[in-house]
C-alpha cells in the first residue's frame, strides 16, 4: 500500500473517531438526557466487558484442539469469580479470585 493511501485512510479514521467522540460532547453540553437514555447508556460498559470475556471463555480454537483442560480451566475460573462477585460485590476480590484461580487451574495439569 502506498504511503499516500495509508495517510488518507489514517486521516479518515482519525476524523471519524474524533467526530464521534467530540461532537456529542458539544451537542449535549448543558443538557440533561431522558432517564431511559441514561439507563440504556449504563448498559454499554457491562456489555462491552461481557463481549470481551465471552471471547476468551468460548474460544473455538481451544475447544477444537482436543485439550479439554485448556478451555475448561477459564470456565471454572469464571464460575469462581461469579460466585465471589455475587457474595462480596467487590471488584477487587473478583480480580484476585480470577487471577489466582486461573493461575492455579493452569498449573494443575503440569502437577498431574
Amino acid at each position: 500500500m502506498p504511503v499516500s493511501d495509508f495517510l488518507i485512510i489514517l486521516g479518515a479514521c482519525a476524523s471519524a473517531m474524533l467526530a464521534c467522540r467530540v461532537i456529542p460532547v458539544f451537542v449535549l453540553k448543558g443538557r440533561s438526557l431522558p432517564e431511559t437514555v441514561v439507563r440504556a447508556l449504563n448498559f454499554i460498559p457491562p456489555a462491552a466487558f461481557a463481549a470481551l470475556v465471552a471471547n476468551d471463555l468460548f474460544n473455538p480454537a481451544a475447544m477444537a484442539s482436543g485439550d479439554t483442560w485448556s478451555w475448561l480451566a477459564p470456565l471454572v475460573a469464571a464460575i469462581a469469580v461469579a460466585a465471589v462477585g455475587v457474595k462480596t460485590k467487590s471488584l477487587a476480590w473478583c480480580i484476585v479470585t480470577g487471577v489466582c484461580s486461573l493461575a492455579a487451574l493452569s498449573a494443575l495439569p503440569a502437577v498431574l
